[in-house]
């Protein structure tokens, strides 16, 4: 039975330490205050995926919340690193990426380097507080091989839970100049990233 927004006042989220990372910093308050609203209250903030890096070589995090398009490193490089070269257990942190262009291409991509879910700018606190209970039961294995390291997408996919809407069409990002196709609405992005097993 799938969890709604709603059930958020059976989730404790006061011990968690988040990792939040954003070129952009008015988007980086406003993250900050949707992550404070759950009840975290350890939250570390980067202005870069490199400064990121550096934190994640000396300590452990619960959760990771990644923008897409950044400069010098962008958050599809940084998941990468996260997933390979990251130190044990620190490599396998859950890893939500943010997006204001939800391109099939770029969701594909997101899902391609490692990320556990991706989320579309303006982050909406129901959307992602959905994410988050879904990734406490997600039960994918993690997988390393040659081409690829993170949740196991060796599966059939399955949509948002009930009753939970799809998102916007025709969100856009600066960083990445005018639409070349069609933006994905958050159905469809979860369509592509959370699974459920089947026989192989």
């Amino acid at each position: 039975m799938s969890r709604s927004p709603r059930s958020s006042a059976r989730v404790n989220l006061e011990h968690a330490s988040v990792l939040l990372i954003d070129d952009n910093s008015q988007a980086l308050d406003i993250l900050s205050s949707v992550v404070q609203g759950f009840g975290v209250r350890e939250q570390i903030r980067c202005g870069s995926a490199i400064e990121a890096t550096e934190i994640l070589r000396r300590r452990m995090v619960d959760l990771i919340l990644v923008d897409c398009a950044m400069p010098q490193m962008d958050g599809y490089d940084f998941i990468r690193w996260l997933r390979r070269e990251a130190p044990q257990p620190t490599c396998l942190t859950p890893a939500i990426m943010l997006t204001g262009h939800a391109a099939p291409s770029s969701v594909q991509k997101s899902r391609d380097c490692g990320a556990s879910f991706i989320v579309t700018k303006p982050i909406t606190p129901g959307v992602l507080l959905q994410r988050i209970l879904w990734l406490a039961s997600d039960e994918r294995e993690f997988v390393k091989s040659e081409t690829y390291v993170g949740p196991d997408r060796r599966v059939r996919n399955l949509g948002p839970p009930l009753g939970v809407p799809g998102r916007r069409a025709g969100d856009l990002s600066t960083h990445v100049g005018a639409a070349v196709e069609a933006n994905m609405d958050q159905a469809d992005i979860d369509t592509l990233i959370k699974p459920r097993r089947v026989a192989l």
